[in-house]
């Protein structure tokens, strides 16, 4: 963003601020999903048991994982996108309830669970992949992301960053769950969430060079 449209932004207050802003979220996101949704089509495919796969309450529950981040973060980028602006408390309750609420259901997993299989609960079979997976295929929202707060006028360029990482390793986790095996809360508790820890962290980083104007 210009700094003459700055200040026009400015002058106009607050609603005028807001105008076209939630479609060029929704530009971004869309871009972002179908870049994701392709790059797993091309290289790891999708279930051939996905049928089946959505008649089992524990799917919707692995998917309402990234699904509350992704909301929590999506309404924190779009704060931190204008001058000034904080996450709040609000926001970032939201952002912390998903994981730990995960982390409680992990736990509760495991202490119901046979000492023998705990470890297997954590590793499941692909533990060594999956948090690279979920962080690659968070690329095409991270870069969508990264355009819309660059049409804007972020002040708090590494927790923006981070935001919209957060954004983009939600909608990873999302897109993965689509090709991924595993059905064991402990499991996602440790992996998925490296998996969205990692654009989150490339966010930040990326943040005060890429959202500088």
């Amino acid at each position: 963003m210009k700094t003459l449209e700055l200040v026009e932004m400015l002058a106009a207050g607050s609603d005028h601020r807001d105008t076209g802003h939630g479609a060029r979220m929704a530009m971004a996101l869309a871009g972002g999903l179908a870049g994701s949704a392709l790059l797993l089509a091309a290289v790891y495919g999708v279930r051939s048991d996905m049928p089946e796969l959505l008649q089992s309450p524990l799917f919707w529950l692995k998917i309402s994982f990234p699904l509350a981040v992704l909301l929590a973060a999506l309404a924190a980028a779009a704060r931190l996108a204008h001058p000034g602006m904080r996450v709040g408390r609000g926001p970032l309750a939201a952002l912390l309830l998903p994981p730990v609420a995960l982390w409680l259901a992990g736990a509760g997993w495991l202490a119901l669970a046979p000492s023998s299989l705990r470890l297997t609960l954590l590793l499941g079979s692909t533990w060594e992949a999956c948090s690279l997976n979920v962080a690659l295929l968070s690329l095409p929202t991270l870069a969508a992301m990264f355009w819309f707060l660059r049409g804007l006028a972020p002040t708090r360029l590494a927790t923006a960053g981070a935001a919209a990482g957060l954004v983009a390793g939600a909608q990873g986790v999302l897109v993965y769950s689509l090709y991924c095996v595993e059905m064991a809360p402990p499991f996602w508790g440790v992996w998925y969430v490296l998996g969205v820890a990692a654009p989150t962290a490339l966010g930040a980083l990326a943040g005060p060079l890429l959202l500088r104007w």
